[in-house]
């Protein structure tokens, strides 16, 4: 690729509004409305050209269309801390508001197009992940003024599947990433930095690179369909702006992720589907290191946010309610991505979310159009500390809480490519 048409990318995603999310981890659990609307299950699924992303191999199924949407999120996030004593008289116990922000705007679009019977192709521009605290109060351990972190991360997906049978396909795609950071309000870290005068309050800084998807889609029966998906590890650009705060001077790559999924239609009605997915954060040194390693912030081997990798299981059904109405709903549940021991540096980054309830429907307003909408309800989830906080910081335990609403409407319909 050209340095002309990297620079075009970059520039292009630059523009793509940006907004912080956490569902599962950091990732969101749906790649597109009708996905969103049975809490993310897709594998198996061809819900239309933005969900292609999750597993390009749809695209033989999905047809042509192009597809434009929009979400709102808008999380609750919060942090307690007690049994703290810094001595002196001071005390970093007390509650922490970290809704500074509160809402957040999220386009996204696509198409796919059909070259011929056994070939299609497609891309998608869409929000994969970050994360979003603002403290107007912060912990004084941290430094002075509005604290917080700012990680918002745009994907470009280009897609090609082929059917290789009358029931078979498989796809891969190519992927773009463009993310930005920001921390301010930090700045007392700098003490434990390998280099402090690139930890807090330096603006935004943007990173990316590139990562490779691969998918499958076989109808194994007249009514089960599977599928399967891989995206590679994403490794990006340095935040260099804050190379003396992530692990590797700044490195801030895009975990590896994989998993299945099943669509059963059980009559002409009712299709039931399912979808488990792994994310490996600990591989991503920033993010998966504890907080307790020794060495200085941005070395290596420096603490992270002490991440474990999780597997998410999302459950969905579909429901035809007439020629033109379809309803959905689902349910997820994934493992808790940060242990009782990691969640002092997790204030920053309070992604501990583990359930989501979701409801969906489509309307065909034609037999080429119709317009979706979905929302989502991140149940609250509190994860309290177990010597969370190091007895230099002064002790004690810091406790974690968040909740979520997540609503999803596509604004351009999906229309067939003549």
């Amino acid at each position: 690729m050209t340095a002309t048409t990297r620079t075009a990318l970059t520039l292009a995603l630059a523009a793509f509004p940006l907004a912080a999310q956490a569902t599962n981890g950091y990732f969101m659990h749906g790649s597109s409305v009708k996905a969103q609307g049975m809490a993310g299950v897709s594998f198996a699924l061809a819900h239309d050209s933005i969900k292609a992303a999750s597993n390009p191999a749809s695209l033989i199924a999905l047809g042509s269309q192009y597809d434009l949407g929009v979400t709102y999120f808008k999380p609750k996030r919060s942090a307690d801390i007690s049994g703290n004593d810094m001595g002196g008289g001071y005390s970093l116990d007390g509650h922490y508001d970290g809704n500074g922000e509160r809402d957040f705007w999220m386009p996204e679009g696509g198409f796919a197009r059909m070259h011929s019977d056994r070939l299609a192709y497609g891309l998608a521009v869409y929000a994969n992940g970050g994360m979003n605290t603002s403290y107007d109060v912060a912990p004084m351990v941290f430094g002075t003024g509005e604290a917080g972190v700012d990680l918002s991360q745009a994907f470009l997906t280009g897609s090609l599947a082929y059917k290789v049978s009358e029931r078979h396909s498989l796809g891969v795609g190519v992927t773009y990433v463009y993310q930005r950071f920001e921390a301010k309000g930090i700045q007392n870290f700098s003490a434990m930095s390998s280099d402090g005068d690139a930890v807090s309050n330096k603006g935004q800084d943007s990173s990316n690179g590139w990562g490779l998807k691969l998918g499958w889609q076989g109808q194994v029966t007249d009514t089960l369909t599977l599928g399967a998906s891989w995206s590679s590890r994403i490794n990006t650009d340095s935040f260099n702006k804050y190379r003396g705060l992530f692990a590797e001077q700044g490195g801030f790559d895009v975990p590896e992720n994989y998993g299945v999924g099943f669509a059963w239609q059980i009559n002409p009605q009712w299709t039931l589907a399912g979808d488990w997915e792994r994310i490996e954060y600990s591989d991503v040194r920033s993010v998966g290191n504890s907080f307790s390693m020794a060495a200085p912030l941005g070395a290596n081997n420096a603490a992270g946010f002490g991440w474990d990798d999780i597997d998410v299981y999302k459950l969905g059904v579909i429901y035809a309610a007439s020629d033109r109405l379809t309803l959905r709903a689902g349910v997820s549940h994934a493992d808790q991505p940060i242990p009782s021991s990691q969640t002092f540096m997790n204030i920053l980054a309070p992604g501990v979310i583990q359930d989501h309830v979701s409801l969906g429907a489509t309307w065909d307003i034609s037999p080429e159009q119709s317009i979706s909408v979905s929302y989502t309800r991140a149940l609250e989830e509190k994860v309290k500390g177990n010597n969370s906080i190091p007895e230099s910081f002064g002790g004690g335990e810091a406790d974690l809480e968040m909740s979520q609403d997540i609503a999803r409407r596509r604004l351009a319909v999906p229309v067939l490519i003549s």
